[in-house]
């Protein structure tokens, strides 16, 4: 028997999706972003999976160091960089590309004894002012990681976008310009576009894509879902049944007596709950998928257990699938519902909903 809830992650999904990226972005090398756990559908997973990316963005070397021990052998990137100078070492050890962000990163570099120089991908802050060197800085920091023997030539560059996911918004546009113009005459290779940019920003994708989201089939874009770019979903987020209850109109559900039902009905309880990564917040109204159409929650998620409301002419029983979100009803929907992102759904689910690779 199936365990439940369970995460039911489809290695032809990310196959597929990996493909129409590189339709996407034809003249594109692809880093496939798979730091937070592959977002959500397993690191080392996903990585076997889409082996012919080429190469993996991770934000923590802890992550970069589970796909080599894993044996991973593509290039490997930090997204955030080193954070300790007694990381260097272990960087050059298993081959690992990283992010200088900042200057006490240069620093560091310049003062460490390394058996081998480190791949370098310099980040310029363009206009998102989170992280990334000043533009006034970034001569001045180029020519000192030019100097630096710990660093590998060339040095590579890179960027963020901070509205990308916002087709109209002009400060992508503004910070490609700043990019663009700091880095013009430079050898090297660069990336600018994520997820959004390779699909919205297409003057954007340069050398390298880093699609995240979209590499499991989700748009990043409110309003928008992945089977619009031709992307499908890797995850469906299934559990079941354990209860069908009848329930009279006037009666309520749940703790806090939140719901009251307006007549007659079958009321399912769903064994999922915020124990498991879904969200408490989830209003009434939020669709569940159930032998072939939606049903609503109704009530408060508790911490194992979700109410739907059935309807008085209902056959499901107990036992029966439910779909909190997969190729039925997008998770871009369900996030919207409960009005946050796609990305912050698949990332906390819990380990108690197993994760199965079909």
């Amino acid at each position: 028997m199936k365990p439940f809830p369970r995460a039911e992650i489809s290695a032809q999904a990310l196959k597929h999706n990996l493909i129409r990226l590189r339709e996407i972005a034809p003249s594109s090398q692809v880093l496939a972003v798979v730091k937070a756990n592959g977002y959500g559908h397993g690191l080392l997973n996903v990585a076997r999976c889409v082996d012919s990316a080429d190469g993996f963005g991770l934000a923590r070397l802890e992550e970069a160091l589970q796909l080599r021990a894993g044996g991973v052998t593509a290039k490997l990137l930090l997204l955030e960089g080193f954070f300790r100078d007694a990381d260097l070492e272990t960087i050059v050890r298993h081959g690992i590309d990283t992010v200088v962000h900042h200057e006490s990163q240069l620093e560091m570099l310049e003062n460490a004894q390394l058996t081998a120089p480190v791949t370098v991908w310099l980040k310029i802050d363009s206009g998102m002012h989170r992280l990334g060197i000043l533009p006034e800085d970034f001569l001045a920091v180029y020519q000192r990681l030019l100097a630096c023997p710990q660093v590998a030539k060339p040095i590579h560059l890179m960027t963020h976008f901070a509205c990308a996911d916002e087709p109209d918004n002009a400060l992508t546009h503004q910070q490609m310009n700043a990019f663009n113009r700091l880095v013009e005459t430079l050898p090297g290779d660069r990336t600018l576009a994520n997820s959004a940019a390779a699909l919205y920003w297409r003057d954007s994708q340069a050398d390298w894509i880093r699609p995240g989201i979209a590499l499991y089939g989700v748009s990043p874009v409110t309003g928008d879902v992945g089977g619009n770019h031709g992307l499908v979903p890797a995850m469906t987020l299934v559990s079941r049944l354990i209860a069908v209850r009848r329930h009279k109109a006037g009666q309520s559900v749940g703790y806090g007596a939140f719901w009251t039902a307006k007549q007659d009905t079958l009321l399912g309880v769903v064994a999922i709950g915020y124990g498991d990564g879904y969200p408490r917040n989830a209003p009434e109204g939020t669709p569940v998928w159930i032998n072939g159409r939606r049903v609503p929650v109704v009530g408060r998620v508790s911490m194992d257990m979700v109410t739907v409301d059935l309807g008085i002419d209902a056959t499901d029983k107990v036992g029966d699938d439910a779909e909190l979100w997969g190729p039925n009803l997008p998770v871009e929907e369900v996030a919207e519902f409960i009005g946050t992102i796609a990305y912050e759904l698949v990332t906390k689910l819990t380990p108690r909903v197993a994760v199965c690779m079909d």
